[in-house]
């Protein structure tokens, strides 16, 4: 049995909602939470700088209104995704934001920074880091971090080549902390099937683009719906790191999604140069979609979600 914190023990659901970038803003957040299910945001989809002060005051007042009205029903917790890389020039900023709102759970990505863990941590916040392999999972813990995302092959955005299978099995033989596996979860079976092998959650981003809260043009959330595995490429090219695609913003973007040159990983970055730019040209997508059928509200995805997983279980006590 994983060892859980305090923050993470008795969620309404085993769901974080991945920090989409672009995407992710206070209403998405927000509807998750009170779906519930973890709602996550990257600190850097609030521009300028200032607006994340704003959107943080709106996401913890908005959530300590509805759990004082729902003391039976309370909503999950949220987090915040943080770029710990050396190009992002605005994290003390923004984990100074954090740590005066007092943000629960902090996501770090690109990085394990052991000053960053050591600060939410004391603020009574924990820290879940996303790692692509076992080797970047103890670098992680070493560094201090309180729990794991496994970014397995298959998610959106910047993803791994390793198995699920692997990946949580690695990771399992020496951490018993709180794990998440992404890559490919859009149905509720697939919620089940992370957790019994040995996934204490599952971590999803894709599916919450195609719902009416989510900061995406119409075109990105339709041509998700219209989409399936086979229509994910594989790519470094626009950031420096591996990442999936959607083939269609590609050809939109008049480039050839079978013939991408390779690019210079030590020349990152988070979509801010360029004539067309990820992520907001180039649309990140994991190759779980094919069962996003339509553009639905939050609650309604985490509804379905929530029933799959409800039957799924069912099926195996019979």
């Amino acid at each position: 049995m994983s060892r859980l914190p305090p923050v993470l023990e008795n969620l309404p659901f085993p769901v974080v909602g991945s920090p989409l970038f672009i995407i992710s803003n206070p209403k998405l957040v927000i509807a998750q939470c009170i779906a519930g299910v973890v709602g996550s945001m990257p600190a850097l989809n609030a521009r300028p700088a200032e607006q994340l002060e704003d959107w943080l005051a709106e996401i913890t007042e908005t959530l300590d209104a509805y759990n004082k009205a729902n003391p039976d029903k309370p909503a999950a917790p949220f987090a915040i995704n943080q770029i710990v890389h050396r190009s992002n020039d605005r994290l003390d900023h923004d984990m100074a934001l954090c740590e005066k709102y007092k943000v629960p759970i902090i996501i770090t990505s690109l990085g394990a920074r052991e000053d960053v863990n050591k600060a939410v941590q004391a603020w009574g916040g924990i820290v879940l880091h996303d790692v692509i392999n076992n080797v970047f999972a103890h670098k992680a813990i070493d560094k201090g971090a309180d729990g794991l995302i496994c970014v397995a092959a298959g998610a959106g955005g910047h993803a791994s080549v390793k198995s699920p299978f692997a990946m949580v099995q690695e990771i399992r033989e020496w951490f018993d902390g709180p794990l998440l596996l992404a890559g490919s979860i859009a149905t509720g079976n697939a919620i089940l099937a992370a957790q019994a092998m040995g996934a204490d959650m599952a971590y999803i981003g894709s599916p919450f683009i195609a719902t009416d809260e989510a900061r995406a043009v119409d075109g990105y959330k339709n041509m998700i719906v219209e989409s399936n595995s086979d229509d994910i490429v594989y790519s470094n090219f626009y950031t420096g790191i591996h990442g999936n695609y959607l083939k269609g913003s590609i050809r939109n973007a008049g480039m050839d999604p079978d013939n991408l040159p390779e690019s210079d990983p030590s020349k990152m970055n988070f979509g801010d140069g360029g004539e067309k730019r990820a992520w907001r040209d180039i649309w990140g997508c994991g190759q779980g979609i094919g069962a996003i059928r339509e553009v639905v509200p939050t609650a309604t995805l985490v509804a379905r979600l929530r029933r799959e997983y409800d039957e799924a279980k069912s099926r195996l006590c019979q």
